[in-house]
């Protein structure tokens, strides 16, 4: 007579394990381009890194935030099946052209179609004077980026054709949201599980490097950080505040800059840039130091298999994903290393 009871309760028991099985969080890191700097190589798109949070039965994809949006990020979230109107922030390191130039074409898709909203979150630290004495200022960037397309007159035609549009094009889908990046981690958004963190890092005034946690994992995205001292003697050409927000992290995604490009292997390479960007080397080594189990390597310079970076050449030649590879081990770490492709995916928890 207790067969059938027993039997009900190991199916409840195997249909609750099922659906808390589907249900597991999960998060996901993608990188939307992986170009190093200005230049172009084979249709690379400009530095960008989609992480998404959710959970098993939404395909990871219930918060959807682009960190930096160089050329080509529209197309990149296209072929993922990303449309822009459905991101939920939208993060910047710095204001350099190959991180951000992509904004104007995703804007401009959002507001044709997408007019009534929701507006998207754009976060980026407050305008930062430089000591030369220019202004770097996301909040003008966004407040700006449908002008060129306003003083074109596209702006008018199509608000003709159609009055739902917003009237000021573009900047009125944007929700700036400013912060103060220091040597401290600070919290600067958030949504659910969900938090996002900054800290101050050197490569431009106002650089900020981020990190996001979830109950799936977590991920630091260094931008084109490097370290506090301009150029050698120095520990490292990594960023202490960077490793610092990486402690504990599982993934690291971060600019890379080869060794062969160094001032004494005749590259042409002007020494300042170099000295801005972190190399491989020195980004196994904080990766190891940090406890991280991922290192993803974007905005690679030089780009795999080109035989210049912009106008200058390779010593030795084009790289290979192994260059890069055994330059991250080089500095110590044995953890796993991805190097930089355009939409190469990592998803925590593995498959």
């Amino acid at each position: 007579m207790k067969k059938p009871i027993i039997l009900g309760a190991v199916a409840l028991a195997a249909s609750l394990y099922g659906a808390a099985a589907v249900a597991a969080p999960c998060m996901t890191v993608t990188l939307t381009g992986t170009q190093g700097g200005p230049p172009i190589f084979k249709g690379q798109a400009g530095a960008g890194t989609l992480v998404q949070y959710g959970n098993d039965e939404n395909k990871c994809g219930a918060v959807k935030m682009q960190f930096d949006t160089g050329r080509g990020t529209t197309l990149r979230l296209s072929q993922l099946g990303v449309p822009v109107g459905k991101l939920n922030a939208i993060f910047y390191t710095h204001m350099h052209s190959d991180h951000t130039e992509g904004l104007a074409d995703m804007l401009q898709l959002r507001w044709h179609f997408g007019s009534k909203g929701p507006k998207v979150d754009i976060v980026c630290s407050e305008d930062a004077k430089s000591p030369l004495g220019h202004t770097l200022s996301c909040t003008k960037f966004a407040a700006h980026i449908g002008d060129a397309l306003i003083e074109s007159g596209e702006m008018a035609q199509r608000l003709a054709e159609n009055k739902v549009r917003l009237p000021g094009g573009p900047a009125d889908l944007t929700n700036v949201k400013t912060f103060k990046p220091g040597g401290e981690p600070v919290e600067v958004w958030a949504s659910g599980d969900v938090k996002v963190t900054a800290i101050g890092s050197r490569h431009i005034p106002g650089h900020a490097s981020y990190r996001v946690d979830t109950p799936a994992g977590s991920v630091v995205i260094g931008g084109d950080a490097g370290n506090d001292k301009p150029k050698p003697p120095r520990s490292s050409s990594t960023s202490e505040q960077v490793e610092k927000l990486a402690q504990g992290a599982d993934v690291i995604v971060h600019s890379t800059i080869h060794p062969v490009m160094g001032p004494d292997k005749d590259s042409g390479f002007p020494p300042p840039i170099y000295f801005r960007q972190s190399t491989a080397s020195d980004l196994g080594a904080m990766a190891k130091r940090t406890g991280a189990k991922h290192l993803m390597l974007t905005h690679l310079i030089p780009p795999m298999g080109a035989p210049k970076q912009g106008p200058y050449p390779i010593p030795g030649g084009a790289l290979t994903e192994n260059d890069y590879k055994q330059a991250a081990k080089d500095g110590g770490f044995d953890g796993d290393t991805l190097v930089g492709t355009d939409l190469a995916t990592l998803r925590l928890p593995a498959n």
